[in-house]
């Protein structure tokens, strides 16, 4: 996956479709405008320019962009991440929320989803919604589902959705198993057991629907809809 170069197109769209008009309401994301969403972006943008020169999370945090537009900050802030992913490559250790992976790999490709669901946030603002490509929205299911959902935050059941039953998504020819109770998500690839409930459709869609970007009208649902609905509250607990 080439995630550099996903991270480059994907922030320049955002920053095109942004300066349609900063006022836009931001449909999946309320109470916000397309410059929430530019001054988002750009400020988790510089925060891991900082996390990928230091290796470590910066203290204090934040500074201080008050004197900057939204737009010149987010030019400038796409500029610096791109160099900054440039210059760590993939192997330099560094601070990340996985547990599996301590390294600068895992943030460009997290840089290139955050860039991904916010470039769709400001084109549905504007009613101008590009595709995503499939590969990278499979990609994009396999990531938010682990480490997004899948990590070790639930260990004290500090959840308002503690489920006890296992989830199947089918997107692409790909499978994956969430089993989730109060205190823990479990994620494994493939479609090995019973589900409670299933959740399938075309990977652009699903990607969307796990990060609240589309309804349910653009997926297909199999089993109890309460599940899937609770299933839907426990990923955007997750990725607030």
């Amino acid at each position: 996956m080439r995630f550099l170069e996903h991270v480059r197109t994907e922030s320049a769209r955002l920053g095109e479709v942004a300066r349609v008009g900063l006022d836009a309401a931001v449909p999946s994301c309320p109470r916000w405008t397309v410059d929430d969403v530019v001054r988002h972006v750009a400020m988790v943008y510089v925060h891991k320019v900082e996390v990928l020169k230091l290796g470590a999370l910066p203290d204090p945090w934040p500074p201080d962009f008050s004197g900057l537009t939204s737009l010149e900050w987010y030019d400038d802030a796409r500029a610096a991440i791109v160099d900054a992913l440039e210059a760590a490559g993939t192997a330099t250790q560094t601070w990340t929320f996985s547990p599996r992976d301590r390294t600068s790999a895992f943030w460009y490709r997290r840089m290139t989803h955050e860039t991904v669901i916010h470039r769709i946030d400001v084109e549905q603002a504007h009613g101008v919604v590009t595709p995503i490509d499939a590969e990278l929205a499979l990609d994009g299911i396999d990531e938010v589902l682990y480490p997004t959902l899948g990590g070790p935050w639930w260990e004290e059941g500090d959840t308002a959705y503690p489920i006890d039953a296992t989830v199947r998504l089918t997107a692409g020819g790909r499978s994956w198993t969430v089993h989730a109770d109060a205190t823990s998500v479990d994620v494994r690839r493939g479609a090995e057991g019973d589900a409670t409930a299933e959740v399938s459709g075309d990977p652009a869609q699903v990607y969307l629907w796990l990060w609240g970007r589309a309804g349910e009208d653009a997926i297909q649902t199999a089993g109890d809809p309460n599940v899937v609905r609770a299933f839907r509250g426990r990923l955007s607990e997750a990725s607030q």
